[in-house]
């Protein structure tokens, strides 16, 4: 048991999590008689409203990143940190509303790898399967991680146990309903993650304030170090440049990513697609301010370094027993809704475009055996160990670097071809691939010319990626597509539900 929480609080935060993951596991089974075929467990049938919709986006993004391990890196470096995560993933959902949403979603795809399918070919295809599935096995990892350590707080439970519980709950009910259960389960939870969220900031606010919210802001904004309080740093430009390639990793690494077009492709029609993102984004950026908020409150409630994650400390130092149940309710709403989604998202990818060429296995049956081998990989990557910040950049920009570009051109343009896409992808990975492995943390620093650039990989990346696919396709040979010819030519060419 851990010392920190009573046992009888214990015993009522056991109770609950029961009634609560009972809860999930009953929406689970509801949403498995909704699925018939492979369109239904991906996309939910293409069905989603608007209230869905938006709420499965956000419920997506809204995990173990934004509310714990952002409000961690906070603490320790001020709101800089914020360029990665809620900054750069809020502006990554209204840059696909504006500009992506619409006409991929006419396009009627399943998977991302559907897109490289029809543009670029079945190579094409396959490439960016490799790509972008195990961009997916660090995020996962950073949840199963994440909640592990809110066991061990509240209940004292050896994390690799916790890791083990998590990964089973997650999987669990992913696996009976695919898209139906994680768009009804996210509903719920994300009511509960912002319940939470708002309590605790008003609970937390109220203290410093003497009982004030508005005081408490105040004090807050008046005793942060300026130095804490800097958001976008200017002071050299190895400095901004370090905090732009975040904002950038975030802002468009995630535009390509299977989860988000997953959200857009289940949208009962366009407008719904576009509005979904728009709404989601200005939510997250607005309930994404409350984590920071509550980092920078830390420093004044617990002057001492915080050996834990700063939201649970703040938590198990300010909640009563009814509100430490409400707060642990929403960090495990918050995460397991970024869990389903997660795995979901690469297990289609797998089941859609990939094991196909190898098998004849019934389509759903696929997606399930799909799902529990993602789960079992991002395990693996949760034992090894990683810091859970790095993995979660190095998702980001594995998908930045691969498939941004080509997604970009095959949503605007018709290639001639099936060379700029490949072209693309291959110049992205191996110029990403490059600086992990000689250990440089900027674009290609040990040349002296780039050396002296400050250039972040992940700008410098996409603009290798960007750069082979114009000589593959120079800009003058590129065919724009019209919201008509373009929705006219993908009907005539769509990808075979598999």
């Amino acid at each position: 048991m851990n010392a920190a929480v009573p046992d009888n609080l214990q015993t009522t935060l056991a109770i609950t999590l029961v009634l609560y993951l009972l809860v999930m596991y009953a929406i689970g089974w509801f949403a498995q008689s909704r699925v018939h075929d492979t369109a239904d467990y991906l996309v939910a049938g293409r069905r989603l409203p608007l209230s869905l919709a938006w709420l499965t986006i956000l419920a997506t993004w809204f995990g173990a990143g934004t509310l714990l391990t952002a409000a961690d890196e906070v603490y320790d470096s001020g709101l800089q940190a914020t360029a990665l995560d809620p900054l750069g993933a809020g502006f990554c959902l209204l840059i696909a509303g504006w500009f992506v949403a619409g006409p991929i979603w006419r396009m009627q795809l399943l998977t991302v790898p559907d897109l490289f399918c029809q543009r670029y070919g079945r190579s094409a295809e396959l490439l960016a399967a490799v790509i972008l599935v195990p961009s997916y096995f660090g995020w996962i990892a950073v949840q199963f991680t994440a909640l592990a350590g809110i066991l061990q707080l509240f209940f004292g439970i050896d994390p690799n146990i916790g890791i083990l519980l998590v990964a089973v709950v997650g999987t669990g009910y992913t696996l009976m309903g695919g898209m139906w259960s994680v768009t009804l389960t996210d509903a719920v939870q994300m009511t509960l993650v912002l319940g939470g969220l708002v309590l605790l900031t008003v609970t937390v606010l109220q203290e410093i304030g003497s009982g004030e919210v508005i005081s408490g802001l105040e004090r807050l904004l008046t005793e942060t170090p300026e130095t804490q309080k800097v958001l976008i740093p200017a002071a050299d430009l190895q400095t901004f440049m370090g905090w732009f390639g975040l904002f950038v990793t975030g802002a468009l690494g995630n535009i390509p990513a299977q989860d988000l077009m997953q959200r857009v492709f289940s949208s009962r029609s366009e407008q719904v697609a576009r509005r979904a993102c728009l709404i989601a984004g200005g939510m997250y950026l607005l309930c994404g301010a409350m984590p920071p908020l509550l980092a920078l409150s830390a420093h004044l409630l617990l002057p001492d370094t915080v050996s834990q994650a700063v939201l649970p400390a703040l938590a198990a130092r300010l909640l009563s027993p009814a509100m430490s149940v409400i707060f642990l309710l929403a960090v495990l709403s918050a995460i397991l809704s970024t869990i389903d989604s997660a795995i979901l998202s690469p297990a289609g990818v797998l089941a859609q475009n990939v094991f196909p060429r190898f098998t004849a296995t019934p389509a759903l049956k696929l997606n399930r055996i799909s799902v529990l081998l993602v789960a079992g990989f991002s395990l693996m990557v949760a034992y090894a160990g990683e810091d859970a910040w790095s993995l979660l950049e190095e998702a980001y920009l594995m998908t930045l670097a691969g498939l941004f570009v080509p997604v970009m051109f095959g949503i605007h343009t018709i290639p001639r071809s099936q060379v700029p896409g490949i072209a693309s992808m291959l110049a992205g990975i191996v110029s990403w691939i490059v600086h992990p492995l000689c250990g440089w943390e900027e674009f290609l620093l040990g040349l002296p010319f780039f050396s002296s650039l400050h250039c972040p990989v992940a700008i410098g990346t996409t603009l290798c990626s960007l750069l082979a696919y114009l000589i593959a396709e120079p800009p003058w040979t590129i065919q724009r597509c019209s919201a008509e010819t373009m929705s006219a030519a993908d009907l005539q060419n769509v990808v075979p539900h598999r």
